[in-house]
């Protein structure tokens, strides 16, 4: 069916749907294909060259005009890429080279046998259909539902999997008092880290009587670790797209803007593709679906600070300020984008939106915990065997999450902690596995959710250098403007680097909560509110790694340099290997010698450790 066609069956909400059907039932969405994934971690690994490829072998094959090569969005497994979807039979495909797409093509398309050299191997065992792969079987997939199984590119590919069909109803049968009710009955909450439930939100904004009303996406996804806004950006961004246009209907805004990071050129691409094509087909812009109601949406690029992920810095930025906090109240629903009420929510809560309006609040409300409805998205990073994109529902234990998805550690060592939340967050130690992934229960610990973020840690992590790492970088993207969270997280900084460097006393952890206490709860905006988080959850959690870097001078892990003290074993033959490749001249010893370390004059390079042939040299 050709663009001409598809626009002119466009018109109102009964053409919609008759589209749909026409698509639902057209040989292009019944076809044979092949999914490649071209999320971003993807194309990195070489998918598109794989694609290529693909289309290249199949030219010459009767199969060419029946089997579709398609680029779809992320399928999860990030750490498996690239990654391919035989569609017919569901045979996941990873690691997938240039090399390996004749033998796929003759022998599995042709030859309707599968590759086993492949395939994923759970407990030795090569396992062929996605489905029953562990990492998506103990998924489940809701706002992930169209990643990796449409072409984001493809407006048609959308509105084949009910797309707009949300938009269509509450547009038709719907005011915009239900839709906000519809929300609310559904207790759907605020995905970019605090929670806040979204039909309160809403109602805010609805109920004011100003003429002008803006609604937001928050894409300016900037937690270490954290892609789950990009790749929902990716792979399926006309649902951010149907979201914010029913959002809009419901408070009453007639423009809308996602603010996203630069630094996401894929997703910022491909959500401009879709936006066009949505105006292109009447689903945003003027009269939308014949309804009378007007809406149209347009981006605005972060310049990468971290601190414009808060909602008034995010606010302040588009309208081309620096991107710096405001006080609260008023509240951006009553005061927001210049000074108008304004609804802003991030991107992983609008995807949720056509889902909920389709499957109605009160059934959207039977997914997750009495308290957390509906599924969470998590970046899994880290040491786990499979790391990548999974959604599960809200309350699923974090145990499931690193071994039931993630294949487990993915080293020889243990399980220590899971940083989730990013640098807001805290650490969710051993004994705590099982910890529902609520907002309430990770509360307890010290912890948030956050906007997904979750890195898991073996015990080669130091926890205090974790603590370092997290005050730095929120140190370094504090914007200033208030002096609790400019001085104060630059103060706690210095004094872990002190404790890291074997300097720090005991009295410096008492004065880090005290500069924690301080923070929190005089900091303008929520950077600032949070920052002490991985340092108060380390010392609640792992104190006594802090006391032995104070008091032995010792860093368990190996990790915090100033401590580190490298030896000479027996083993020592006298090579000299070492001795040379020292910059500092610390190692003596005459030659088929032991050698020994000056741990006065070593500067902890690691040099000798690494040149060393005969296991002969360790630190500690």
């Amino acid at each position: 069916m050709d663009t001409n066609k598809h626009m002119q069956f466009v018109s109102d909400a009964k053409a919609l749907s008759d589209l749909q059907k026409t698509l639902q039932q057209s040989k292009e969405f019944t076809s044979d294909k092949v999914f490649i994934c071209a999320g971003g971690s993807c194309i990195t690994s070489g998918s598109m060259k794989v694609k290529d490829a693909f289309l290249s072998h199949l030219a010459s094959t009767p199969l060419n005009d029946c089997i579709e090569v398609m680029e779809t969005g992320c399928l999860g497994p990030c750490a498996l890429g690239p990654v391919v979807v035989i569609g017919k039979d569901d045979t996941f495909y990873q690691k997938v080279r240039v090399q390996d797409v004749k033998e796929i093509v003759e022998k599995h398309l042709l030859g309707g046998t599968v590759v086993e050299s492949l395939l994923y191997a759970v407990d030795e065992k090569k396992v062929s259909k996605k489905s029953e792969l562990p990492f998506f079987k103990n998924q489940d997939k809701q706002v992930l539902r169209n990643c990796g199984k449409i072409n984001p590119t493809k407006i048609a590919d959308y509105i084949a999997q009910d797309g707009y069909q949300a938009l269509c109803r509450v547009l038709t049968k719907s005011t915009p008092e239900q839709v906000v009710e519809e929300v609310t009955i559904s207790g759907l909450r605020g995905r970019g880290g605090a929670g806040f439930p979204t039909g309160t939100k809403w109602n805010f904004a609805r109920k004011s009587k100003d003429s002008i009303k803006y609604i937001l996406c928050n894409a300016d996804e900037g937690d270490p670790g954290a892609f789950m806004d990009r790749s929902i950006l990716e792979g399926d961004p006309h649902s951010i797209i149907e979201g914010m246009a029913i959002g809009a209907f419901a408070i009453g805004s007639t423009q809308g803007y996602v603010y996203v990071r630069a630094e996401y050129p894929l997703a910022v691409e491909r959500l401009q593709i879709a936006i066009d094509q949505a105006r292109t087909y009447g689903l945003i812009g003027k009269n939308i679906l014949g309804a009378g109601f007007d809406f149209d949406l347009e981006i605005r690029k972060g310049s990468g600070a971290f601190v414009c992920g808060e909602e008034t810095a995010l606010i302040t930025s588009i309208e081309g300020n620096r991107g710096e906090p405001r006080p609260r109240p008023p509240f951006p629903a009553e005061k927001g984008l210049w000074n108008k009420p304004t609804v802003l929510n991030n991107v992983e809560t609008f995807s949720n939106i056509p889902l909920l309006i389709n499957l109605g609040g009160a059934q959207f409300a039977e997914t997750g915990t009495e308290k957390s409805k509906g599924t969470k998205i998590f970046a899994l990073a880290g040491t786990v065997k499979i790391s990548g994109l999974v959604e599960v529902p809200v309350g699923t234990p974090l145990r499931k999450l690193v071994y039931d998805i993630g294949g487990g550690i993915s080293t020889h060592k243990k399980y220590k902690a899971a940083q989730i939340g990013g640098p807001s967050g805290g650490c969710i130690p051993a004994e705590h596995l099982d910890v529902p992934l609520d907002y309430e229960s990770l509360n307890k610990l010290g912890a948030i959710m956050g906007s997904g973020g979750l890195i898991v840690m073996d015990e080669s992590s130091c926890m205090v250098d974790v603590a370092r790492f997290f005050l730095e970088f929120v140190q370094d993207e504090s914007c200033g403007k208030c002096v609790p969270c400019r001085e104060g997280t630059a103060r706690m900084k210095q004094i872990v680097e002190r404790i890291c460097s074997g300097k720090g006393e005991l009295k410096d952890i008492d004065e880090l909560e005290k500069l924690a206490s301080t923070v929190t709860n005089a900091s303008l905006c929520g950077l600032g509110q949070t920052a002490p988080n991985p340092v108060l959850s380390t010392l609640r959690h792992f104190r006594e790694e802090y006391i032995e870097h104070i008091v032995d001078k010792k860093c368990r892990t190996a990790v915090c340099k100033d401590l580190i003290v490298f030896e000479i074993l027996d083993l020592c033959n006298g090579c000299q290997a070492c001795k040379k490749v020292c910059p500092v001249e610390a190692i003596h010893g005459d030659k088929k010698h032991i050698h020994n370390i000056d741990d006065d004059v070593c500067i902890r390079c690691g040099l000798c450790l690494s040149t060393c042939k005969f296991e002969a040299i360790i630190k500690y």
